[in-house]
C-alpha cells in the first residue's frame, strides 16, 4: 500500500516546515534513514518551502507500523517531539487517497499557487534522489514517474498555467502595493537561484535599481547580466540594507542570513526610512525578530497565501477539468495495480492446474495406455489442454474484471490462493513481478495505460 506522511502550508506554519525541511547536504542523510527501515519498502522524500513528505510503499499488513516509522524518522530529522511538536500538524494518506494526492500535488493542484511549475521539478529531483540512493525499486517508483504523465496532460490539457502568478511575482507584486510604483525604490533581490530569477523578471519592468547579492558572485552577475540588474558581493550585504527600500530573500541557507542587529544598524544609517522584506525562503532568511523594528516590515511565504488568492481567479477556473484528468489517471493507474496484484494468482492457479492434468496423464500414458501411438497421445494433451483453458476461463476472466473495476478482487484472488493452496507459488511470481515493475522503470511511459 502506497503511503503519503508529511507537513504543508495547508497544516504547518513556515516556522515547523522550515525544521523538516532539507537542503543537499541533508536530504542523503535523511533518505537514507528512511530506506534503511524495514517497515518502509520503498520511500521517497520530498521538501519544498511548502511541503515536506514521505511517500511510501509498505505491505497491507504493514500500514501502522510503515506509519509510525515515517513520524518517527520525521521527528528525529526536525529535532522535534513527536507527539507535542509535530503530530497536531501532520497529516497521512493512505492507498488510493495517497496515489491521488501524489499525483495532485504534481500536477500542482495542491500548491499555495495554484498551477506554478516549479513542483513538478521538485517532484522530479526528489524522485531522482530516491532513484540513485535505491529507495525506489518497483510499483511507488511507477507511480511518481506517472505523476509526471498526469501533470503533463494537466498543464497542456488546461490552462492552469496561465498567468505569471508564483511566489516570486507575489512577492513583487505586494512590494509594488506598499510601496506604489517601484521607479524610485531600490530592490536587493538576496540569492540567485530560480526563486530569485523569477522575482527578478517580475521586476525588469518598472524598478529603478535591482542589486543581486548572492554567496557567489559570479553566480550573482550572471543572472544581473541577463536581467539588466548589478551585482553585489556577499560582504556587502549590510551596506545593501542602506540603500535598498525592498529585499526579496530566496537562498538555501539553513540558518537566518539577515540578523536584527543588522538590520538595526542599517535602519540607523537609513535615518529611519522603511524598509520592506519579502522573505519566500524555507528555511527563513530573515530572523523573526527583525519585524519588531521600528518602520521594517517582514513577510514570509506564510503570509503571502493571501496575497496568492488575488490572482488566481483565471486559473480556479481551470480546477474542474484539471481535477478529472487526475481522477480518470488515479482510476487507470489503480486498475492497473489491482491487476499486477491478481496477475500471480492467475498464473499460479493455471500452473497448477495444468501440472497436475500433465503428471496424470503421463502416468496413464506410461501405464493403461501406453500402447496409444504418437497422433492419439497429441490428441489428449490438446484435450487436456483445451479443457483446462474452458474451466479456468469464467474464474480467471473475473477476477480480472474484479481487479479493473475495483472492488472484492483482492479477498477473491486470496479466497482463491487458499482454496487451491497457491500461496509459496504465488510468492515466487510476486516477486518476479516486482523486478517485472523495476525493469518497466527503465522504459518509456507508453507502458502504462493511458
Amino acid at each position: 500500500m502506497i503511503l503519503v506522511v508529511g507537513v504543508s502550508h495547508r497544516t504547518a506554519p513556515v516556522e515547523v516546515r522550515e525544521r523538516l525541511s532539507a537542503g543537499a547536504d541533508a536530504l542523503p542523510v535523511v533518505l537514507s534513514r528512511l530506506a534503511a527501515r524495514p517497515e518502509l519498502d520503498e520511500v521517497m522524500f520530498l521538501a519544498t518551502c511548502n511541503r515536506v513528505e514521505v511517500i511510501a510503499l509498505v505491505r497491507d499488513d504493514g500500514v501502522d507500523a510503515g506509519l509510525d516509522a515515517i513520524r518517527e524518522e520525521l521527528a528525529r530529522h526536525g529535532g522535534l517531539a513527536e507527539d507535542a511538536e509535530l503530530a497536531p500538524y501532520l497529516y497521512d494518506k493512505r492507498g488510493d487517497e495517497a496515489v491521488t494526492h501524489v499525483f495532485r500535488v504534481a500536477a500542482s493542484l495542491d500548491s499555495m499557487v495554484l498551477g506554478e511549475p516549479q513542483i513538478l521539478g521538485q517532484v522530479k529531483d526528489a524522485y531522482d534522489a530516491a532513484v540513485a540512493a535505491g529507495a525506489l525499486k518497483g510499483m511507488l517508483g511507477r507511480c511518481v514517474s506517472r505523476a509526471f504523465a498526469v501533470a503533463k496532460r494537466v498543464r497542456t490539457e488546461t490552462d492552469i498555467g496561465a498567468g505569471s502568478v508564483s511566489i516570486a511575482s507575489v512577492a513583487v507584486d505586494l512590494a509594488r502595493r506598499i510601496f506604489g510604483d517601484l521607479g524610485s525604490h531600490g530592490v536587493l533581490l538576496l540569492g540567485a537561484g530560480e526563486m530569485a530569477e523569477a522575482a527578478a523578471r517580475s521586476l525588469s519592468k518598472g524598478a529603478r535599481a535591482v542589486r543581486i547579492c548572492n554567496r557567489s558572485f559570479d553566480r550573482a552577475a550572471m543572472l544581473a547580466g541577463a536581467m539588466h540588474a548589478s551585482a553585489a558581493r556577499w560582504d556587502e550585504l549590510e551596506q545593501e540594507l542602506v540603500h535598498a527600500d525592498v529585499v526579496v530573500a530566496s537562498t538555501a541557507s539553513r540558518t537566518p542570513i539577515v540578523t536584527r542587529d543588522m538590520v538595526k544598524r542599517a535602519m540607523k544609517a537609513r535615518k529611519g526610512r522603511t524598509l520592506f522584506f519579502v522573505d519566500i525562503a524555507v528555511p527563513r532568511n530573515v530572523e523573526p525578530a527583525v519585524h519588531g523594528i521600528d518602520n521594517v516590515y517582514v513577510f514570509n511565504v506564510d503570509d503571502l497565501e493571501k496575497e496568492v488568492a488575488r490572482g488566481l481567479e483565471t486559473r480556479r477556473a481551470e480546477l474542474e477539468p484539471a481535477e478529472k484528468i487526475v481522477d480518470a489517471e488515479v482510476k487507470q493507474f489503480l486498475a492497473w495495480t489491482r491487476g499486477l496484484e491478481v496477475q500471480p494468482t492467475v498464473v499460479a492457479m493455471r500452473a497448477k492446474a495444468r501440472a497436475v492434468l500433465i503428471a496424470e496423464l503421463d502416468r496413464t500414458l506410461s501405464g493403461r495406455l501406453k500402447h496409444l501411438p504418437e497422433g492419439d497421445r497429441a490428441a489428449l494433451t490438446q484435450m487436456m489442454e483445451s479443457a483446462l483453458n474452458k474451466l479456468l476461463h469464467a474464474p480467471t476472466t473475473k477476477l480480472k474484471a474484479r481487479a479493473a473495476e475495483g472492488d472484492d478482487a483482492g479477498e477473491l484472488a486470496a479466497a482463491m490462493r487458499y482454496l487451491f493452496d497457491l500461496q509459496g507459488i504465488v510468492a515466487d511470481r510476486q516477486e518476479q513481478a516486482a523486478r517485472a515493475i523495476a525493469a518497466v522503470e527503465e522504459e518509456d511511459d507508453e507502458h502504462l495505460p493511458h
